[in-house]
């Protein structure tokens, strides 16, 4: 029987590890933080959308991301998405319609087909990480908005939920289109997660499910009269 070999017997020294790769790739990863911030400081009040890249243009959803980005882009917001299709397609196209700033983040995937053709040319922005993607979509946002999605979606609606409950940024308004499906969502958050004493009420009530474009790009318009606060960081 052969022994197998140990892993921590090191040669005389210790370990070599090479950390090149690593040091080198701060830089790459400062390179998209400076043209994302260099881009993104002058695009002015913004409201960032996300929702399910699978939805077709003849699903009610993806309707009825059109007309929400519409009424938002119409009170002088900036829309921003993840750049793909379904409903970041949707929303992109509605900012264009009532010509207003379409922005789209696109991030690499080996799946994901090129940016929406929707999307103005000076904010077509494409990331390697997801981090710092994260960072633009929240750093400029007067307000948030999600439509039906997968994990992606959920990831990005977390993300915010827990940057406001921990106060690392300032709150805004999350508004939840479709509720026949958020409603579930939000009923479990609260008859699990919240009677289990994990989260506050004040965490539930943040989110505004509603179906209503009018709504939100009033409610939104709202918060940014209050507090004219372009950056959240």
């Amino acid at each position: 029987m052969v022994e197998p070999p140990n892993l921590f017997d090191f040669p005389e020294g210790g370990p070599s590890v090479n950390t090149t790769p690593d040091a080198w790739r701060v830089f790459r990863i400062i390179s998209e933080f400076v043209d994302g911030f260099e881009t993104m400081t002058h695009i002015g009040p913004s409201v960032s959308i996300f929702g399910s890249a699978r939805m077709p243009p003849t699903h009610q959803y993806y309707k009825l991301a059109v007309q929400t980005a519409k009424a938002i882009a119409k009170k002088g917001f900036a829309i921003i998405t993840g750049g793909g299709g379904g409903i970041m397609e949707a929303c992109n196209k509605g900012a264009q319609q009532v010509k207003g700033i379409s922005c789209g983040l696109g991030i690499e995937l080996p799946f994901e087909d090129a940016s929406n053709p929707y999307i103005d040319r000076k904010y077509d922005l494409h990331f390697r990480y997801f981090f710092v993607r994260k960072v633009m979509f929240i750093r400029y946002a007067q307000g948030y908005v999600f439509f039906p999605g997968g994990v992606g979606t959920m990831d990005e609606l977390f993300e915010a939920l827990t940057l406001i409950q921990t106060n690392k940024i300032q709150a805004f308004p999350i508004y939840l289109l479709g509720s026949e499906f958020w409603t579930g969502f939000l009923e479990w958050m609260a008859k699990v997660v919240l009677k289990s004493g994990y989260i506050g009420e004040i965490d539930i009530n943040r989110m505004i499910v509603t179906d209503d474009p009018e709504e939100v790009a009033n409610g939104i318009e709202r918060h940014y009269q209050r507090n004219r606060t372009i950056s959240n960081f």
